[in-house]
């Protein structure tokens, strides 16, 4: 499977190099590494019809560094609550912050990719979790979690600024919503401009039937972020007042034509 990826051996010594300067590691499978680096935009065609690139990767890589942050944050935080340590999760693992820690070590130059077309603008931080995976399915679970924990983590990972920054805008939308019991809705789809070389989500928010904010992004997740944000910045005191006054209003207008034709 991997046949097509193997080089010369000065090749090969060049990423034994970089894997172990990066993560402080001794490869064994070298062409796991070498496939994580390789954006589907680059990807490689088999003759059963099989495209070979670091999706999978990326995919396994997902999983395994949701369960280490999980731990260390569990271990780092013994008096964090279940809703405290899920934000700063999702702040770690949120694609800014990879995409971040990709360009601090410098695995950003080193990714496989084809200039033509539009390309992600996550491709850094989903080639760190492709890397991810590569490292676990070479050394097991203990090695990918020292190598991300005292590694990455500890060296490139501010968690100070973390905790100060707000980035999951959902989730604060959410409580605002379920303190002022409004309902809360995310309607998302492909926008217009949707191709498979650039895919482009819309969210649109609604509360109690009031559309309120619309996002973008390239994912449904980052779509809805940005649209959650949106609402969240004219969330004052004066505008929540003023867009609460305006789904209030609705609601009667609502409840007196469920009157008129009752009577009728």
């Amino acid at each position: 499977m991997f046949s097509f990826l193997r080089g010369g051996r000065g090749r090969d010594k060049a990423f034994y190099r970089l894997v172990r300067e990066m993560f402080g590691i001794r490869a064994r499978n070298i062409e796991l590494y070498k496939l994580a680096l390789m954006h589907r935009s680059a990807s490689v065609e088999l003759a059963d019809g099989t495209h070979l690139n670091n999706e999978r990767l990326e995919f396994l890589g997902d999983a395994v560094l949701e369960t280490v942050v999980s731990e260390f944050l569990f271990v780092e935080f013994p008096r964090a609550d279940e809703g405290e340590l899920t934000r700063l999760r999702s702040k770690i693992v949120s694609r800014s912050t990879l995409n971040a820690l990709s360009e601090s070590i410098g695995l950003d130059r080193h990714i496989i990719r084809h200039t033509a077309g539009s390309i992600q603008k996550h491709i850094n931080g989903d080639a760190l979790e492709a890397m991810i995976g590569a490292i676990y399915l070479d050394h097991g679970y203990d090695r990918v979690n020292k190598a991300l924990i005292t590694g990455l983590f500890r060296r490139h990972l501010d968690l100070d600024e973390l905790i100060a920054s707000e980035t999951d805008h959902k989730s604060r939308l959410i409580e605002w919503c379920q303190k002022s019991r409004q309902t809360l809705r995310f309607d998302t789809a492909h926008d217009a401009k949707y191709t498979s070389q650039r895919p482009v989500f819309r969210s649109t928010v609604t509360i109690d039937g009031m559309e309120v904010g619309h996002g973008t992004g390239d994912t449904k997740k980052e779509a809805e972020q940005c649209a959650a944000q949106t609402v969240l910045s004219v969330l004052s005191d004066e505008a929540g007042d003023f867009i609460l006054a305006g789904i209030d209003m609705i609601a009667e207008n609502a409840g007196s034509d469920e009157g008129a034709g009752s009577e009728a």
